[in-house]
């Protein structure tokens, strides 16, 4: 289930995300990167990291990714992913976005008298949509603190880059913004944690996979990266692995996508 912010929130939010597993099984979830930073929260689930094998918090930020995570969760769960526009988490935390670039943080180590709460109303089964609005106002009651003017253009900047499908190049920027390339990178990865040429490559890649999955057909795959604006396929290929850790056609093989950037393996 994916519900829209309210207007007012939706320059900082992309989107609330209910998830929900009945089964006692061990399942494989794969986070990937969008561009996006957030917020998983929960009170029972029982998700440990892929590689290491440890527990993650029960709920936590995650910093913007440069490629993917995999998790398994065993036995049953339910959780609220807050998909965060880029620069939000920077805002929240009030720290550097490039700090954060690929870590989990529990919200144990921050914000914890703030959400504990939302972790409680979870764990008692509370309606999630009536969650969710209470979420929209602790958020709306938290940005009516100033925001920077910095703040202001790293987002028109997203935007335009967004507007743009990722193919936007260094001069665009500089005529865009008025910065010189490495002053215009310096803000991004401090509000957003990458760079403008990292977050275009992903928007671009985003972008194919919106042409893929609307294909009822899946038509050619060499004309819709063509499409997307790609110079060959392999280059496709390669940015589709290292962003994601699958093929194309693997991709498209996947049965469960329970979001745009998180699917069961």
């Amino acid at each position: 289930m994916q519900i829209s912010p309210p207007k007012h929130l939706a320059p900082f939010i992309r989107h609330y995300i209910f998830l929900e597993n009945s089964e006692k099984d061990i399942r494989r979830l794969r986070l990937f990167t969008d561009g996006s930073s957030g917020l998983i929260l929960s009170g029972d689930m029982n998700l440990y990291s892929d590689i290491s094998e440890d527990q993650m918090p029960l709920s936590f930020f995650y910093g913007t990714l440069n490629g993917y995570k995999d998790f398994f969760s065993k036995g049953k769960f339910s959780l609220i992913a807050i998909v965060f526009q880029p620069y939000f988490l920077n805002i929240l935390l009030k720290t550097s976005a490039k700090e954060v670039r690929n870590q989990i943080v529990s919200i144990e180590d921050i914000l914890k008298d703030k959400l504990e709460i939302f972790q409680e109303k979870l764990f008692n089964k509370m309606n999630p949509l009536a969650v969710i609005n209470d979420l929209n106002i602790f958020f709306t009651e938290f940005l009516s603190e100033k925001i920077t003017t910095d703040h202001h253009i790293i987002a028109a900047t997203q935007q335009y880059i967004l507007q743009n499908k990722g193919a936007v190049s260094s001069r665009d920027l500089e005529k865009f913004t008025g910065y010189s390339e490495r002053h215009l990178e310096r803000k991004f990865e401090f509000h957003m944690g990458i760079s403008p040429k990292k977050y275009g490559n992903i928007i671009r890649l985003h972008y194919f996979l919106s042409l893929v999955t609307k294909s009822v057909d899946h038509r050619n795959m060499t004309m819709l990266s063509y499409e997307a604006g790609y110079s060959d396929q392999s280059h496709l290929i390669r940015e589709f692995k290292n962003n994601i850790g699958l093929t194309p056609k693997q991709y498209l093989k996947t049965e469960n996508k329970m979001a745009v950037n998180f699917i069961e393996l």
